[in-house]
């Protein structure tokens, strides 16, 4: 999940005007916040036939409508920080009138009914009456609704049936609808826009983002809702893509390979990019990773005003996109004598004016962020804005500038329940509420959405790390899903990735640039009988072979962050794991494999640091090279 399992799609860059009236409405404030937008962008008309930037193509007409749109959303975001300052000051009451507000929209429904919605007038009887559930709860009533029946779950019909990534289990399919996607814009968007120009004042500019998105594919159900990840194109507002470096018809190309060359094309022809931005850190680094394979091709086609023939693209889409280039002879030199300099840095030399990347990169995803601060990205700041899933916003992260990944839980979003993690083997374990919560403590969420999720356990393990006003502030730990649990010991995901990061610290030369685990009974056919242990793959930079004293190095590290693993070791009932070094790239092909499988958008995937489809585990097997 994430900040950790973020899968819904947001413009995270400038929204214009009719996006913010739509959703707000007429509200006290705005037609004089418009007048003076209007005002100010007459002066930008004004000026901008003078001052138009390097690079950019957009007609002055276009500038001044990016111009109203920053100043309507800049006074959306301030409107929104404002509500949620307040409602952190009387967290009890927001989060029982968010949970009523739930209860009395679906009272109606055949769910509502059963539980008597209707007659439940605070959380002490919610808690008592509605019981603690997964996904096995919900399969059965969302499988009708896929069917056609309306009001099972929820009063509305889904605007699709969004599948998760199934990161640490089979996907599921759960529903999205309109007040998920609203709470999404002015509770997340908003604020951490807000957040994002107070601590990085040059965002708030008319240069344009690159976003690294990639258009999902749908199917449809029995009653023609369509299901796939819970996500929207760019392409799909129109008004938006002056906004983006990557033109229109580059978002109905269904390849991810051709896609991303589309993206990196246009990016390169403008000097000016103010902003990278994608869901995850890992899709700002692969698209790194193929600039540094594929850049001659790229400088070659900016040069001659071309798109490259080894794309498969139709050809009115190819037309259309040819139509956009022009021979650059002269940016196409800068972009060679800047690549030849090497990628440590190579953003910040390609584009000079570049203020931040945004992505998330806590959870699965700080491997990536790690690798493009200390590389690719060297003194360009990386802001992760949101914790999030396919079940809605969960927080918001309002300090852009630290380095730990911290969110606040968003009272109005869901009603949040906790779970202790020493409690989590009960048969029936009290949950706790925001207020009732402790500082330093481990807990799984449990949440009740607006979308037909009710005392919901999301499967996330989170830290409270403080208070703001009366609200917690968390940092995700790990799912429960992905631990390694091969004789009871319950090793976290972040528990193997510090010793992990422990281990190559002392490995000279080497950088991590992807793993993942396998518990050994998976995989016993390929690697004989043995006491249970775990298989540890892992991709490297700077280091060709690896000795059995590095390789031991890892387990040493495991031991000492971990006493249930140390003294599973120590008597023997638990092996030495075994390290595998596998080939460059080899993480990026068994990506593709798993997007392939689960039929996830790049836009939502993450890699799986458990592995327990014998297949996947079997493929990194067979790219072992020490």
């Amino acid at each position: 999940m994430a900040s950790c399992r973020l899968r819904v799609v947001v413009p995270l860059c400038v929204v214009i005007l009719s996006v913010a009236v739509a959703i707000v409405g007429r509200t006290e404030g705005l037609p004089a916040a418009l007048g003076v937008c209007s005002l100010a962008g007459m002066a930008l008309l004004w000026r901008g036939v003078r001052s138009k930037m390097e690079g950019d193509n957009r007609t002055v007409g276009g500038l001044l409508t990016q111009y109203l749109g920053v100043k309507a959303l800049g006074w959306l975001g301030r409107r929104q920080r404002r509500k949620l300052e307040a409602d952190t000051l009387n967290v009890r009451q927001v989060q029982e009138e968010t949970l009523l507000k739930r209860l009395r929209k679906n009272a109606n429904t055949m769910y509502g009914r059963q539980f008597d919605f209707r007659s439940i007038n605070d959380s002490v009887s919610f808690r008592a009456r509605h019981p603690v559930t997964t996904y096995e709860h919900y399969r059965e009533l969302i499988g009708r609704i896929a069917t056609g029946e309306q009001k099972v779950i929820i009063a509305d019909k889904p605007l699709i049936l969004a599948m998760t990534s199934g990161t640490s289990g089979p996907s599921a399919m759960l529903l999205s609808t309109k007040d998920t996607n609203t709470e999404f814009f002015l509770q997340g968007v908003t604020v951490c826009l807000d957040a994002m120009r107070q601590a990085f004042p040059a965002t708030d500019s008319l240069q344009r983002t690159t976003k690294f998105f990639y258009s999902p594919t749908f199917r449809q159900s029995e009653a023609g809702i369509p299901i796939g990840p819970n996500s929207s194109t760019p392409a799909s507002s129109r008004h938006m893509l002056n906004l983006y470096t990557t033109p229109a018809p580059a978002f109905e190309v269904p390849s991810e390979k051709d896609t991303l060359y589309l993206h990196l094309l246009f990016a390169l022809k403008d000097p000016s990019v103010g902003t990278l931005e994608s869901n995850f850190a890992s899709t700002v680094f692969y698209a790194f990773s193929a600039l540094q394979a594929c850049w001659e091709e790229l400088v070659e086609d900016i040069e001659h005003g071309k798109v490259s023939s080894a794309l498969t693209l139709e050809p009115k889409v190819r037309a259309r996109l040819e139509a956009l280039m022009t021979p650059d002879p002269e940016r196409a030199t800068q972009l060679r004598a800047h690549f030849r300099d090497g990628f440590r840095g190579i953003a910040k030399r390609l584009w000079p004016h570049l203020h931040l990347v945004l992505a998330v990169d806590s959870g699965s995803n700080q491997i990536y962020g790690a690798l493009l601060r200390e590389n690719y990205c060297q003194g360009v700041p990386l802001y992760s804005p949101f914790y999030a899933a396919t079940e809605g916003l969960i927080g918001v992260n309002l300090w852009p500038q630290e380095p730990s990944r911290r969110y606040l839980l968003c009272p109005r979003s869901m009603f949040c329940e906790f779970l202790p993690e020493s409690s989590l083997e009960e048969e029936t374990p009290q949950t706790l509420l925001m207020e009732e919560v402790e500082e330093g403590q481990n807990y799984e969420l449990v949440i009740t959405n607006a979308s037909g999720l009710f005392r919901y356990c999301i499967g996330d393990i989170v830290k409270v790390v403080g208070f703001h006003n009366q609200c917690p502030i968390v940092e995700f730990q790990y799912r429960r899903g992905q631990m390694l649990n091969v004789r009871g010991e319950k090793v976290s995901e972040a528990l193997f990735l510090d010793a992990l990061k422990k281990a190559v610290a002392q490995w000279p030369g080497a950088q991590l640039i992807d793993y993942c685990c396998a518990e050994s009974g998976i995989l016993e056919d390929s690697i004989g009988g043995s006491d249970p242990h775990y298989q540890v793959f892992i991709e490297l930079k700077g280091v060709r072979n690896l000795t059995e004293e590095q390789r031991y190095k890892l387990d040493i590290c495991l031991q000492q962050g971990s006493a249930v693993y140390r003294s599973f070791r120590i008597k023997g009932s638990i092996g030495p794991m075994r390290v595998q070094l596998v080939a460059d790239g080899a993480f990026k092909e068994l990506r593709k494999q798993m997007m392939d499988f689960s039929n996830t958008s790049p836009n939502t995937f993450k890699m799986h640091r458990v592995l327990r489809r014998k297949e996947y585990a079997a493929f990194l097997l067979g790219k072992t090279v020490s």
